[in-house]
């Protein structure tokens, strides 16, 4: 089990009867799961109502398109430009001389209206098999089921890649909260010497078990103590590794990523010196590099 990307894509044919096939399925980027379904008009809506239940069933976010498309016909006509019905044509092409006969104006066809003419009684293209034939609609699902097993393996091989970038971002994370523990370590008595600094300065001696200076430096340390926040980040890290051997943790991932900032935000209110503060500013822009990385998995 891994994660995976949310961006895909894939390409299977096949045919029925002499027309040929092509499934195309792609996706880019989308907070939940929408489906779209490009298809001849003449299996609308049908067609949708087969497709959709297996893209469901190989997809959780995204948004998908898949693009079923008729090729050319498999017989010798498929050299040509397109079919016409020459006799329709020629019949069409005398009623517009015995017209012009009566009105007596002369009858000069260019080509432009030869080509008006021939495109006028193109001969259609046979109509498709209908979705209710259980050979065709098995045909369109195996397809599609096929070109889905190699859209999710695409997924897959980018979510790896997307994996080890994650974990690297995830250790300079780490790192930056590491440097904000070191700087704020002393941060009780570098106030308290410096408290009692200020105050020989004013030239007012205090003992140190004086509870009113006692008091001051509970308050302080109560202010500035970081340690539930930094608790809480190693919880939030360890839950973000576990998420990576998950398939579909996109969600979880993006939540994750809000409650690091949430921790680096408060952490920040309660910088007491420029060196956590610099930590702050860069353990936070690492972790929106992180947030906007998990956009992409599923």
């Amino acid at each position: 089990m891994s994660i995976r990307s949310m961006t895909g894509y894939a390409r299977e044919s096949f045919s029925l009867g002499e027309t040929d096939f092509t499934v195309e399925i792609s996706s880019v980027n989308q907070r939940g799961l929408a489906i779209f379904v490009a298809a001849p008009q003449d299996w609308m809506p049908a067609v949708e109502r087969l497709i959709s239940p297996i893209v469901r069933e190989h997809a959780t976010r995204g948004k998908i398109t898949v693009n079923l498309r008729t090729g050319t016909l498999s017989s010798s006509h498929t050299s040509e430009v397109f079919s016409w019905d020459e006799d329709a044509a020629a019949a069409t092409l005398r009623k517009m001389e015995a017209a012009a006969k009566r009105a007596g104006t002369e009858f000069l066809p260019t080509p432009e209206t030869f080509l008006r003419i021939a495109e006028l009684h193109r001969t259609r293209q046979a109509a498709l098999p209908s979705l209710e034939d259980e050979t065709v609609s098995a045909a369109v699902a195996s397809a599609v089921s096929a070109a889905m097993k190699n859209f999710v393996a695409m997924r897959e091989c980018e979510g790896a890649n997307l994996e080890n970038d994650l974990r690297e971002r995830l250790a300079r994370l780490r790192s930056w909260v590491e440097k904000i523990r070191e700087a704020s370590a002393g941060t009780v008595e570098n106030q308290r010497d410096a408290l009692r600094s200020r105050l020989a300065t004013l030239g007012v001696e205090i003992d140190l078990d004086d509870p009113r200076f006692l008091k001051e430096i509970a308050i302080f340390a109560d202010r500035c103590d970081i340690s539930e926040e930094q608790t809480r980040l190693a919880s939030h890290f360890a839950q973000f590794e576990n998420c990576l051997r998950e398939t579909d943790s996109g969600r979880k991932l993006d939540f994750i990523c809000q409650e690091i900032l949430r921790e680096l935000n408060t952490i920040g209110s309660k910088a007491n010196n420029a060196a956590i503060t610099r930590c702050v500013v860069e353990a936070k822009n690492e972790q929106e590099r992180l947030r906007e990385q998990v956009q992409n998995i599923e």
